[in-house]
């Protein structure tokens, strides 16, 4: 029988850290089967190439029933062929007996994500460490897979706002598709207009203090510093909640979209704002 870092055989001994623990990691598809059954033969084969195509976005395990009725008892196997997965230390899916190769393509597409979920993930993970370079690439990677995915769009223009690429992130936020991510989009975009205005009309912030501030602070977000961006524009509202005719307050709530909305330091800048303008 073949064996490999993704299929393997697995036993009594080494089911609790090949196949439980090991699910921490990616999901374990873990095949029971026995040699007298003869459904077992025409489907393990077909587990065993999805495994290959798969490259590593699962495990198959397989477990001879006939030497292991403890884990018969312990997981309720009551005939053969048995499936089971396994993804974060517990069971998750299953189904019995044999099944078509299209039946189980579609069972296993439903366990392991797609290249352009994985690399959204990716993605938001570099847009929270503020890497806003590597993590606008892999958003735009991620919507080669699904263009219209909100998340990553608006992960896009986040990640392009603060490189000052204010023009092309415009172009993402107003053309937006409907969807639970619309309205932060459309709070991103009054930002968006702010930044851009660094290059279109510098004129605006030639006008008094306020002004100086509010183009230092607009620097400082395409520069990606956006805690000390945000301080600078609760200064300018802490004089004037108004000012600019509602530019500057409207900026600071696209601003925070910005942030990690988990980090203290953003709720802290909430609150902050509330006060002022509440």
């Amino acid at each position: 029988m073949m064996s490999s870092q993704f299929i393997i055989d697995v036993d009594e001994t080494s089911f609790q850290n090949d196949v439980v623990a090991y699910s921490s990691t990616v999901p374990v598809v873990v095949d029971f089967w026995a040699e007298w059954c003869n459904p077992c033969h025409l489907l393990t084969p077909i587990l065993e190439k999805l495994a290959r195509e798969a490259d590593g976005a699962f495990r198959l395990a397989k477990v001879n029933a006939d030497e292991s009725p403890n884990l018969n008892i312990q997981l309720g196997i009551r005939s053969l062929p048995t499936v089971k997965v396994f993804h974060r230390g517990q069971m998750v899916n299953e189904f019995i007996g044999l099944q078509t190769e299209g039946f189980i393509r579609d069972f296993l597409r439903s366990l392991t994500p797609s290249t352009g979920s994985l690399e959204l993930e990716r993605a938001e993970g570099l847009l929270s460490l503020r890497n806003f370079t590597q993590a606008a690439n892999a958003f735009r990677r991620s919507l080669k897979q699904d263009p219209d995915n909100g998340g990553a769009l608006l992960g896009l223009a986040k990640s392009l706002v603060a490189q000052g690429e204010a023009a092309d992130a415009l172009a993402v936020l107003l053309d937006f598709p409907a969807g639970k991510h619309l309205a932060q989009a459309e709070q991103l975009a009054h930002l968006a207009r702010s930044v851009s205005k660094l290059e279109t009309s510098p004129d605006t912030f030639l006008k008094g203090d306020l002004s100086v501030i509010f183009r230092r602070a607009l620097t400082l977000v395409t520069r990606g510093n956006l805690p000390a961006a945000a301080d600078g524009l609760l200064g300018i509202l802490r004089e004037d909640k108004d000012y600019l005719d509602g530019e500057v307050r409207r900026a600071m709530v696209g601003l925070l979209m910005m942030m990690d909305e988990h980090d203290p330091e953003t709720r802290q800048y909430r609150n902050e704002l509330a006060s002022i303008l509440f």
